[in-house]
Formats: C-alpha cells, sequence, structure tokens
C-alpha cells in the first residue's frame, strides 16, 4: 500500500547564523533542500532567531538588525524555481500543487522589537509569517517559561504579559502577523490566548501531562488552546518528550512523539493539533533525525490509524486554518 503523501508543512527550524551552508546541497544541518526533497516535507519555516541578551537600546539594536538581516536571507533562499518563497497559505498550497518545496519565514524572539511596535509590520512585510513573543529569559513583552537567572530574571517580571506585549499582540491582529506562545511562560501564555482577537499557535512545544517540562503545555493551556481556535505543534525535542534515562541521557524516539499528538488529541481535538521538528535548534528522535526522515511521522500515524483527513490536518491544515483567520480577521 502507498503511504499518505500529505502538504507537510514543518513549522519551526533553525538556520545558522552568520555561516549559512549552501542550502542547495546536502549539507551537516538536518534541514536542506535535498532533505527536503527525500522526505517530503512540502514546507519549511525557517525561523529568524535571536537570543536573550540585554535590554537597552544597543541590545535591542543589535537584535533588530540580526532578526531582519535573518528575514532577507531566508527569503534569498527561494529562487522561484527549485523553492519558492510564500507568505500566504494560498501560495503554500499552490507550491505543493506545482510539487515545488516552500520556504516560509518567522521571528523568534520579540526582544528583537526592543520597544519599537512599527518593526512588527516591517517583519511581515519581508515576508514573516508569526513572531514567538519570547525566548528563553524575560524580555519587554512578557515572563518566560524559562526564566534566565545569567540576566538577573526573577521568576516572574510582569506577571504575565506586559502593557507593551498587550499592545504587541494588537499590533500583530492588525496586521496580520500570527502569534507563536512559545517559551512564554503560561501566565503569559493563558492572558495571549484570551487578549488575541485571532487564534494563536504554539509552534515548537509538547504535553506537561507525559513530560513535565517547562516548555510543555499542561492540559489548562491545551484547554485554552482549543478556547480560542488555536493549534499546538507538537515537536521532535527529545527532552520535551521523555525524561532523562538512568544514564541522565534523553532519547525520545518517532514513537514518543506520536504519544504526545494523541494526548493533544483526546484532550482537544485533533483540530488543535499538528506537528513541528526544531530541527537545527535542537530537534532531533530516533527515526526523525533530519528532513530526509518526514516520512517516518506519516508511517507511525498511519500504523495507529490515522487516515489521509487525519494525517493532513496534522501536518499542515490546522496550521492553515490558524493562518488564514489571523490574515482575516487582520486590519
Amino acid at each position: 500500500m502507498n503511504q499518505i503523501t500529505p502538504l507537510v508543512i514543518d513549522t519551526h527550524i533553525d538556520i545558522r547564523w552568520p555561516e549559512t551552508p549552501d542550502w542547495l546541497s546536502d549539507t551537516k544541518q538536518c534541514v536542506d533542500l535535498p532533505k527536503m526533497l527525500a522526505g517530503g516535507m512540502s514546507a519549511a519555516v525557517f525561523i529568524a532567531y535571536v537570543g536573550q541578551g540585554a535590554r537597552d537600546y544597543t541590545g535591542h539594536a543589535a537584535a533588530a538588525a540580526r532578526a531582519e538581516s535573518m528575514l532577507h536571507h531566508i527569503r534569498a533562499r527561494a529562487d522561484g524555481v527549485a523553492s519558492r518563497f510564500c507568505t500566504t497559505p494560498d501560495e503554500v498550497e499552490a507550491a505543493f500543487a506545482d510539487g515545488v518545496p516552500a520556504v516560509l519565514s518567522a521571528v523568534e524572539n520579540g526582544y528583537a522589537m526592543g520597544h519599537d511596535l512599527g518593526r512588527i509590520a516591517l517583519w511581515r512585510r519581508l515576508g514573516a509569517i508569526y513572531l514567538t513573543l519570547t525566548h528563553d529569559g524575560h524580555n519587554a513583552l512578557s515572563d518566560s517559561a524559562r526564566p534566565r537567572k545569567n540576566l538577573g530574571d526573577s521568576e516572574t517580571e510582569h506577571g504575565g504579559l506586559s502593557a507593551l506585549g498587550r499592545a504587541a499582540i494588537r499590533e500583530m491582529n492588525r496586521v496580520g502577523l500570527m502569534l507563536d506562545c512559545s517559551h512564554v511562560s503560561k501566565a503569559g501564555m493563558m492572558q495571549a490566548a484570551e487578549l488575541s482577537r485571532a487564534p494563536i499557535a504554539v509552534t515548537h512545544t509538547a504535553c506537561a501531562a507525559l513530560c513535565p517540562h517547562p516548555r510543555n503545555l499542561d492540559d489548562e493551556q491545551l484547554d485554552a488552546i482549543r478556547a480560542c481556535g488555536g493549534v499546538a505543534q507538537i515537536t521532535a525535542v527529545a527532552s520535551f518528550l521523555k525524561a532523562p534515562g538512568a544514564n541522565g541521557v534523553t532519547q525520545a524516539s518517532v514513537a514518543d512523539l506520536v504519544d504526545h499528538v494523541e494526548h493533544a488529541i483526546r484532550r482537544i481535538g485533533l483540530d488543535h493539533v499538528g506537528i513541528s521538528s526544531d530541527f537545527d535548534g535542537g530537534g532531533s528522535v530516533v527515526g526523525w533525525a533530519n528532513a530526509a526522515e518526514t516520512r517516518n511521522i506519516t508511517a507511525e500515524l498511519e500504523r495507529r490509524g490515522y487516515g489521509a483527513r487525519e494525517i493532513g490536518l496534522l501536518w499542515s491544515g490546522n496550521f492553515l486554518r490558524v493562518w488564514r483567520r489571523v490574515l482575516r480577521d487582520a486590519g
């Protein structure tokens, strides 16, 4: 029997920066164009990632410059022939119909915004489809799920979102930039789900009920995702999926990832769950160590009885629905 071949969107993939390998050739990276083609990965959201740093003018300016240089670079990867840069769901679906891999971009860590709300519209014009509000460490927008004591963080700073963070969410809603609450504290994520007039996404996470990691969503947070019409993308970070073994090493598999997918489905329903890798940013499990092995996830879902419709929703349909709603409600 032929394997189901859905439109596969991996919603969170990091890139090396500033030294970037030629992604048209087979590289040591988990994701490059040959691996995408080999594994049937239809679309990849590459990330303009900015680590948390000093919250002053110099730090914010450097972070903004980095994020925007990365967005330009990601866009330039797509030549329109071997791959296509896409900024809307319709463009992604058209690329899939034409058999052309889609390249997308997003910004990780609102630290790059500093206090300048105008950067949100700029990033959208540069092609970004979402903004991850925080990374590790509190920023001016929100508390993080993992405070950085080496940066002087207390457990909480804003009690969730700051006033600036609330204004940023309103601006994201206005310009059609999806809100990603990965890395955000529970309080911040719950407030964001209630405040945003468009559904939110959590693009790389897992389920705290199966593995109590600070980056994972507990069942109350999953319920909030369903309530706002959003989507939780279960990711291939081993430490999110399983506790360390006796030797202190965590080794997770495709089956472990799908266990988290199924927990989320049981809790909030198929329509609010998706899959991502976090490749080249820490993601890798046995059986899905790079983009060339993407079909192993589909095979595991098929083995557990999921059909073409369900697998299509998990790989792209639910994420595309949220993205379309974000764009529809913009303005």
